[in-house]
């Protein structure tokens, strides 16, 4: 009897090794089909076959005809045809030449539209070398040995719905994307590797971002005067404030501090039990939003995530759900954690209550559940992985944990006819603030104070303050507020925002435009509203997920979506002059890094026109012949502040793929003295 031959198709090495190895109990094998490893083993009468394909396959693009940008008119390409290109033609290779001699095809990627459009575009180049394949989908959310066999005992068929809607995200960005960019980076003449990005999620996000940078610069700060004072009881000093807390004329606040006499009553004492509920479960949003919140970047958090998982140390990070379902085992899960030792006496803890009832998000969905820990616990990570590993451990523990029971207390005392406050927080019980210390809450109690008691004024103070314009936007917050607005997706947001970090449209964190993030973001709003705002964005993500609900066709929504565009364009025709002008002008400012320490001039980029190097210079030149030399690779921005130690403007530098750094470009400055004594002392 003739074994069969099955092939399982993953999305990455590292998920096709962990699979081989619980469905062959270790006992796979590992081939070598050119540079690629395939993990094999025999089972059942059955010969498996599995790797990985390093994520997407096939690629969305033009055919070469519509490669050049001076030539091809925008038009045309919004409406050009759409091929898939493969994006490593040996993996391509390989799909087919072991397509061709296999019986059964098991797609294994992960369960998403990205995930599943890999498995389908798999499939699809295997059945065109092996028409008479069986096709089966296993669909799973941990690799973790139970979800795993549990997959692969009830093979379901893959779901082509899922993966047209992740085709035509790719069409529609691909389009946008392409036609919007070449547009604007002409009307700029930004060619090459300087061409500017615009796309489809990407530009209502940056408006985002620089419509929060105008309501900050244009603010005006209105002056408000605190009357504060002292006071003394029973040994206790503490300071209470006016009740108006607020006062517009300073007339009236120094009148109120004048008419004040030595000695108060207490008036009201007030105290009321309250309640802080555990946290929902996590879902992608949420956990993004915490990591960010803990000094890991979105894009990094993500990352991170995912190498867990593909351990089998998490969950699958990409979901929306915010509810467990009752097919996991939380006790379980909770008990395999007293392994984990930050954790493990407070699971002890846990494991002695009675019941334990988890919290539920406002989110239920049947892709994959929260973002969990499995239960199998790393021996070690490195340290940005323990803290991604500890934030998500420390969540679920306090997803099953008690409230936290606390008392607010307010106390307000008559003073001469005047009323002032004072307010406390005592914790009573720390329910799952012990387990998860990420929300803070300071203890602060009021001295004992009664009705009737009588309080000595020791100092008063009239406090000159001005309104804050409101804060900068937070990688977590704006994460948040993408979701909200409908841009993106849980699988997207993160990268999105990386984006606009490697394009040089924003920096830091709180998020703050550059010059040029404002032209690029000013000139989208002005010329091509739409593409600036997120209801059009927010509008195509509705459909792409009726694609996947199988209420409506992929070609459908596509066609809908180039219909927009050429409006745009239409709008656009006669406006690339401006267009340009307004990108120019962000260009030249971003160039400026700040205040020569020597003249009061402009610091700026520039490049030497015999070497073709870049470095500082002023542009008082030739009078002030100051220069700072600056690294020849990553985009050069202002940081924004000065050195401390020496007055140079300092520099961020941004390469892809890596952390911004900021430098001092003063090669005798004294903190590189500094670091040179250290050096010489290690």
């Amino acid at each position: 009897m003739l074994m069969k031959k099955v092939l399982i198709v993953t999305e990455k090495n590292t998920s096709a090794k962990k699979i081989s190895e619980i469905l062959s109990n270790g006992k796979y094998k590992t081939e070598k089909k050119g540079s690629y490893p395939v993990y094999a083993w025999k089972e059942n009468n059955k010969i498996f076959r599995c790797f990985g394909v390093k994520g997407h396959i096939l690629k969305a693009d033009f055919p070469e005809s519509y490669s050049n940008w001076q030539k091809v008119d925008l038009k045309a390409l919004v409406n050009a045809e759409i091929e898939k290109k493969p994006i490593v033609r040996s993996i391509v290779s390989l799909i087919r030449s072991m397509a061709k001699d296999a019986d059964e095809l098991i797609v294994a990627t992960d369960f998403d539209r990205e995930g599943e459009l890999i498995g389908v575009d798999g499939l699809n180049l295997a059945l065109k070398a092996n028409p008479e394949l069986k096709f089966f989908r296993a669909r799973f959310s941990a690799l973790t040995p139970e979800e795993i066999k549990k997959a692969f005992s009830n093979l379901e068929s893959p779901y082509f719905d899922l993966a047209e809607a992740g085709e035509a995200r790719q069409d529609i960005d691909l389009v946008w994307g392409a036609t919007l960019t070449r547009y604007i980076s002409l009307a700029s003449r930004r060619y090459g590797k300087r061409f500017l990005s615009v796309g489809r999620v990407q530009s209502p996000t940056l408006s985002l971002i620089v419509n929060r940078e105008k309501e900050i610069r244009n603010f005006i700060p209105t002056p408000y005067y605190q009357v504060l004072i002292e006071l003394e009881f029973d040994g206790y000093s503490f300071k209470a404030l006016h009740k108006r807390e607020r006062f517009l004329e300073k007339q009236e606040a120094e009148a109120i501090l004048n008419k004040l006499g030595d000695s108060g009553k207490v008036v009201l004492v007030k105290k009321e039990r309250k309640r802080i509920f555990p946290p929902a479960p996590f879902n992608t949003t949420d956990f993004l939003s915490a990591a960010a919140a803990i000094g890991v970047n979105p894009s990094q958090a993500m990352q991170i995530a995912e190498n867990l998982y593909t351990q089998g140390f998490i969950s699958y990070p990409r979901t929306d759900n915010t509810v467990y379902p009752e097919s996991i085992n939380l006790l379980e899960v909770a008990s395999n954690l007293f392994n984990y030792q930050k954790v493990s006496e407070y699971v002890s803890m846990l494991l002695k209550k009675e019941k334990v009832t988890p919290t539920r998000g406002k989110k239920q969905t049947t892709d994959h559940p929260p973002i969990y820990p499995t239960g199998i616990v790393p021996e070690s990570l490195k340290p940005e992985e323990e803290k991604i590993y500890e934030l998500v451990a420390r969540r679920f523990l306090a997803t099953l944990s008690d409230p936290a029971d606390y008392e607010s207390q307010k106390a307000e005392i008559n003073i001469s006819g005047e009323t002032f406050f004072i307010r406390g927080f005592h914790l009573i019980k720390a329910g799952f603030l012990e387990i998860y210390p990420y929300k803070t809450h300071k203890e602060e109690e009021i001295p004992p104070l009664s009705e009737g008691s009588v309080v000595k004024v020791i100092g008063k103070e009239l406090l000159e303050k001005e309104t804050q314009p409101p804060a900068r936007y937070t990688q977590a917050r704006l994460i948040k507020l993408m979701e909200e607005l409908g841009l993106g997706t849980k699988a997207t947001r993160h990268q999105i925002i990386q984006n606009l970090y490697e394009r040089g449209y924003i920096t830091g964190n709180p998020v703050q435009p550059t010059e040029m993030g404002i032209a690029v973001a000013e000139t989208l709003q002005s010329h091509m509203e739409r593409i600036a705002t997120p209801q059009m964005t927010a509008e195509l993500e509705k459909e792409m997920d009726e694609i996947a609900e199988g209420k409506k066709e992929k070609e459908e929504v596509v066609t809908v979506s180039r219909k927009m565009l050429l409006g745009v364009l239409n709008e656009l025709e006669d406006k690339k002059e401006k267009v340009g002008d307004r990108i120019i002008k962000g260009a030249i400012s971003d160039q400026i890094i700040g205040m020569c320490p020597y003249c009061g001039g402009n610091i700026i980029v520039r490049k030497s026109a015999k070497t073709k190097k870049r470095f500082l210079g002023c542009s008082n030149y030739p009078e002030c012949k100051v220069t700072f030399p600056l690294p020849q690779k990553g985009a050069v921005y202002s940081e924004g502040r000065e050195c401390e130690y020496c007055g140079t403007p300092l520099v961020r530098i941004i390469n892809k793929g890596r952390r911004p750094w900021v430098i001092c470009p003063n090669m005798k400055c004294p903190s590189k003295e500094d670091i040179k004594t250290d050096a010489s002392k290690e």
